[in-house]
């Protein structure tokens, strides 16, 4: 028998072995002071182009104020409980309210987390006699939520219409045996590559193959559609998402998320729903700050035409200057470069110590072991210098990268 402690010691998973090396610097690296365009990294201001605060409302005074007072007036105990026991006010039914409303469906429940609501969500939705058709590229929450079911699932390729309605074949003549339903689970925005799922041709679908679609629009809520309804609406087909699933971690810049939809369907997740029930209550500071933010949202368009006039200008300039961004149809830029995960580390290295800019790397597994992938978040706070900058930084470190300048075959130790 083995000791489970011995087999951790001896694999630390395909990230974690690298841990000693990484550690600080290109994974959990500290980002200090204010969040904004520019923050501290190591002791020096760098541009930051790896934070989630898509409309800037971070640190907007309205948003701070707001969060302050409802600090002030209630503290970060209330309410204690969890909502069907005792954690229910009336702020968080007008949270609600004010979701539902927004998304153009029946009703919403609210969520502590969005990693966890995810999951959750999916789980509750299905039986053992159902069977769950997903992305392939689905986010880890989603991948998580599929793994809980107790049931059959098929997995297709990412936004390939022909291996989805495969995969649909394959669940409908189960389902047939079984007497249970079809789920399919996808992503309004990728967040990753940043391209849109293709709910439309999934859509499409719907009358032959009598499935329910669950969309995980955690970056696309707020930042595309119609007032920031998200991925659905940006297509068109929003009354055809069965179930939405928001985060207030992106364009909200704040904790929780929530799943709107039929009121029938709405109301059996929030009775349903394990992470909810067993949970406490999102405080009030976040609920009240939440309303806020969705208010403006709504009423203050110039946050979301901010956000997209920076993310044109530095996705157009960087394609303009050849790099590949793949497919992206969001604000989400991701630059796809080929080289090693030792070249990938010198590069960032680079980037953060002699120009001063902070972009998110990744590599494998998340991407081919032959691909680097810099992933931009563009900003309402950016500016059309900082797009300049950039685009001129990236188009030095192409030229070096391309003359061998970056080549490692092992990481680089940062220390």
């Amino acid at each position: 028998m083995q000791d489970i402690f011995d087999k951790i010691r001896n694999n630390r998973g395909p990230l974690g072995k690298y841990a000693k090396e990484t550690h600080g610097y290109f994974t959990f690296p500290k980002l200090e002071g204010e969040i904004d365009r520019k923050m501290t990294f190591r002791g020096k201001e760098v541009l930051v182009w790896s934070v989630n605060n898509y409309l800037g409302l971070a640190n907007h005074p309205e948003v701070r104020a707001t969060d302050a007072e409802a600090a002030a007036e209630w503290g970060m105990a209330y309410p204690m409980g969890a909502r069907m026991m005792s954690g229910q006010t009336s702020l968080h039914e007008k949270l609600e309210s004010d979701l539902a409303d927004f998304m153009e469906k029946e009703d919403a429940f609210l969520l502590n987390y969005g990693y966890q609501g995810c999951q959750s969500a999916i789980e509750a939705l299905v039986d053992r006699n159902d069977v769950i058709v997903y992305d392939s590229e689905s986010h880890a929450c989603m991948i998580d939520g599929v793994r809980l079911h107790q049931g059959k699932r098929f997995v297709f390729k990412h936004n390939d219409m022909d291996s989805f309605r495969k995969q649909l074949e394959h669940a409908q003549k189960f389902t047939r045996n079984t007497g249970g339903g079809i789920l399919v689970v996808t992503e309004g925005v990728f967040g990753m590559a940043g391209d849109q799922g293709k709910l439309r041709e999934i859509a499409a679908l719907k009358e032959a193959f009598k499935f329910r679609l669950f969309v995980d629009d955690a970056h696309g809520f707020g930042t595309i559609g119609r007032d920031g309804r998200g991925a659905g609406s940006a297509q068109g087909v929003q009354d055809q998402i069965d179930v939405y699933f928001g985060t207030f971690a992106k364009a909200m810049a704040t904790i929780g998320a929530f799943v709107a939809g039929d009121e029938q369907v709405i109301e059996f997740l929030r009775y349903n729903m394990r992470s909810q029930t067993f949970a406490k209550s999102l405080p009030m500071p976040i609920v009240a700050g939440a309303i806020k933010r969705l208010e403006m949202m709504r009423n203050e368009p110039q946050h979301k035409e901010n956000l997209w006039k920076i993310a044109n200008a530095l996705q157009s300039g960087l394609r303009e200057a050849g790099f590949d961004l793949g497919l992206t149809n969001s604000v989400v830029t991701p630059v796809f470069l080929k080289g090693t995960l030792g070249e990938a580390t010198n590069i960032t290295m680079d980037l953060r110590e002699n120009f001063n800019i902070f972009c998110s790397i990744v590599v494998y597994p998340v991407v081919p072991k032959d691909v680097i992938m810099l992933r931009l978040i563009p900003t309402a706070v950016h500016t059309l210098e900082d797009v300049a900058y950039t685009i001129e930084t990236f188009k030095k470190m192409a030229v070096k990268l391309k003359a061998g300048e970056y080549h490692a075959n092992e990481i680089v130790d940062w220390r």
